[in-house]
């Protein structure tokens, strides 16, 4: 293993542990927790991490599996497509309707479909292989909607503190997006390569991590409902968030926000192998990975820091720089790509495969992984602040359509366009995230006495409850939301 990959690993893994430490000791702290909470947060965080688990297990042998069992380029794709695709249409809606049949239900039909997906992994048959990709897409749009709905909802009805979600959600990505990814890599790897028990093993752990993640859910969770009347249907749930988006800009700004960082972050997904190995270099695709996920974790555990009770930045001001420097990450490999070959560095065989090019492009990616471990408990902590209650994850899945509608458009034409130019775009959207977050943050300052931040621009309970909160969780019919005549929390929408 070349020294390069193992020091940039290192240097990740000691800074995310330094700043994850001193998270920790902020949290106990007097004032930032009590004995309730604290248990009702472990527990969400066993959870999350045991549902985000059962995700990772996968991901490294979902495209190896299909090529053991013999499947061309092209058959592979159209199962990619299959899962974005379901997860663009029926989980869209069935992510939607946990707003009126209960989170914890959706959160139960989340290990089902998902354990179900992974079964199907046992059949080398096309459709049946389809038919799992379907439930996977169904399972995905639960999974970023309905454990956030749950979590908000259930902080809120136990009155905790609005200053404590920020940290539960750095911690939730720190767990989960990042250690989570890392322990389930190695275990996916020890099951296939070293104990040798195929490429379908991982699908089995993953079944067997969720199924005891479902027994934890039905057993310790409460349900809780949005929009729980009896003559909503999802159709109408969807025409209600549709209004709501309308009439509220900062509603459609913070979406658009959302699905041009994540689609960003996806086209990433597929294209860094090739910007890494453009002439097919020799490079260690596992331990690159460990690096982005140990980044991503550094980026959660400042986000930690930049969301605690005593913070002076104000999550719409940080989150424009958090964009810019994203923007400025990704246009990296346009800056190297300009031309369609390259040649190979010589020795770079023996070296392990990466190139100079290729190493300083590594470090401008690792760099965007720090900022996508800040993006999302941020995001998080936004949503929880101003998305209401009764359409929380509809609202969260509505700008999932265009999200996933995006990806399969690039999965199909991935090969198409120069790695400069799909990077460019990624740089492009992330430039106008960057303009709509200055958007968002000009409009809630001018808002600012209609909004429930407190004066500093953090969400909080307190002020909340004084200028509108509480409408958030009533029915718009009964004076809540927008028919109250309040810039009602009602700002965006994630994956």
């Amino acid at each position: 293993m070349e020294v390069f990959y193992a020091g940039l690993f290192g240097v990740a893994a000691i800074l995310a542990a330094v700043l994850e430490y001193g998270n920790r000791a902020g949290r106990n702290a007097p004032g930032n927790s009590t004995r309730e909470f604290t248990i009702f947060r472990n527990n969400y965080l066993l959870v999350y991490s045991l549902m985000m688990a059962g995700d990772w297990l996968q991901g490294p042998y979902v495209y190896a599996l299909y090529q053991y069992y013999g499947f061309e380029r092209g058959d592979i794709g159209k199962l990619f497509i299959a899962g974005f695709g379901s997860s663009m249409v029926f989980g869209t809606i069935v992510g939607s309707l946990a707003d009126k049949h209960g989170r914890k239900r959706a959160a139960l039909t989340y290990c089902i479909c998902y354990g179900v997906g992974c079964f199907t992994k046992h059949f080398n048959n096309f459709w049946v292989l389809a038919a799992g990709r379907v439930l996977c897409g169904i399972a995905t749009s639960l999974l970023f909607s309905a454990f956030e709905s749950w979590l908000v909802a259930e902080h809120f009805k136990r009155g905790y503190a609005a200053d404590w979600l920020g940290n539960t959600f750095s911690q939730a990505v720190f767990l989960g997006n990042g250690l989570m990814a890392i322990m389930s890599g190695l275990v996916a790897h020890t099951l296939v390569e070293t104990v040798a028990w195929g490429p379908v093993a991982p699908f089995d752990a993953a079944a067997v991590v969720l199924a005891v993640g479902g027994v934890i859910i039905a057993t310790s969770w409460s349900e809780n409902y949005g929009d729980a009347s009896g003559d909503s249907s999802a159709v109408e749930g969807f025409k209600k968030a549709g209004a709501l988006i309308w009439r509220e800009p900062k509603i459609a700004l913070l979406g658009a926000m959302q699905s041009l960082f994540e689609g960003s972050m996806y086209t990433f997904v597929f294209l860094w192998t090739p910007a890494l190995s453009p002439q097919g270099e020799r490079i260690p695709h596992g331990m690159i990975f460990a690096c982005f996920m140990v980044s991503s974790m550094v980026g959660s555990a400042v986000a930690g820091k930049l969301l605690a009770n005593n913070s002076k930045f104000k999550v719409e001001r940080y989150m424009q720089l958090v964009f810019g420097l994203s923007a400025c990450c990704l246009f990296v490999p346009v800056l190297y790509h300009q031309t369609s070959t390259k040649d190979v560095a010589p020795g770079a065989e023996e070296a392990g495969g990466i190139t100079f090019d290729g190493k300083v492009q590594l470090v401008a990616f690792c760099l965007f992984e720090v900022l996508v471990g800040i993006f999302w408990p941020s995001m998080m902590t936004m949503r929880s602040a101003y998305v209401p209650e009764e359409m929380r994850s509809t609202i969260i899945n509505f700008f999932r359509i265009p999200l996933n509608l995006f990806v399969c458009v690039v999965l199909y034409n991935v090969s198409s366009f120069p790695l400069a130019t799909m990077f460019g775009m990624c740089s492009l959207f992330l430039l106008v995230c960057l303009a709509c977050q200055r958007q968002f943050a000009s409009v809630v300052h001018q808002e600012q006495a209609g909004s429930h931040f407190d004066e500093d621009g953090h969400p909080s309970l307190e002020a909340g409850a004084a200028k509108g909160v509480e409408f958030a969780k009533l029915p718009a019919e009964e004076g809540g939301g927008a028919a109250a005549g309040i810039v009602s929390p009602s700002q965006l929408a994630t994956a």
